[in-house]
């Protein structure tokens, strides 16, 4: 069980998997630059974040911002979305204050774009998911990915290998946060899309360290 002063932010996860590098410049140097892409998600999840809104259509109910935590991962943030679908499924329904019956859980996050060819959008939907049953005392086996180029949900099943990759994950970003490092990355293609570019550098990762360049001229000597 972690303290809330050791909490990470989750949506951190979303970076770490997508390069450790990104991850630690944003997370642990609190360096961040904006791009076209970074600007459009910032929209998009203010709409979803918007707690002027409130809804319930028919036997849902529909929470935005909802804060969530887990001393299991420690971590915390905010879920885009998280719907309540009425139900009478008591093995996985939940009780709400003031309403009656019970409720099935789903999360949603909110993406700007497409839905990506690497999972690390499903992660961070995962670890909302444990944020929510760790605090609701339930088990959420789906979840949704919204995203703002299609317009459409994509379903996510949160099956027990994501679970595992989402904690042990969240323990190397525990690890590398405690010890403040900044991982080098070798530089690929994705890298073009990132709004660090400029910060990272990555084609400077490329170049010798000091003690690799003396070893190397002492092999030729």
């Amino acid at each position: 069980m972690y303290e809330e002063d050791d909490f990470l932010q989750l949506s951190g996860i979303q970076h770490f998997a997508f390069c450790r590098r990104q991850w630690a410049l944003a997370y642990i140097e609190q360096q961040w630059s904006e791009n076209v892409r970074t600007v459009e998600g910032h929209l998009l999840h203010e709409r979803a974040h918007d707690g002027t809104i409130s809804e319930s259509r028919g036997d849902i109910l529909v929470s935005r911002a909802m804060p969530v935590c887990s001393r299991k991962l420690g971590i915390s943030g905010e879920c885009d979305v998280v719907e309540f679908h009425a139900t009478k499924d008591r093995e996985n329904g939940i009780s709400i204050f003031g309403k009656e019956g019970l409720y099935f859980v789903i999360p949603i996050e909110y993406k700007r774009g497409k839905p990506k060819e690497n999972d690390s959008d499903a992660l961070q939907l995962t670890a909302q998911a444990m944020c929510l049953e760790e605090m609701l005392c339930c088990k959420i086996p789906v979840g949704y990915l919204y995203y703002g180029e299609t317009k459409h949900r994509t379903k996510i099943v949160i099956t027990e290998e994501l679970r595992s990759r989402v904690t042990s994950i969240f323990q190397e970003m525990h690890k590398y946060y405690q010890q403040r490092y900044t991982p080098k990355v070798k530089r690929s293609k994705s890298c073009n899309a990132c709004s660090l570019q400029d910060i990272c550098l990555p084609g400077l990762n490329k170049q010798k360290s000091v003690l690799e360049y003396i070893n190397h001229a002492v092999k030729e000597v």
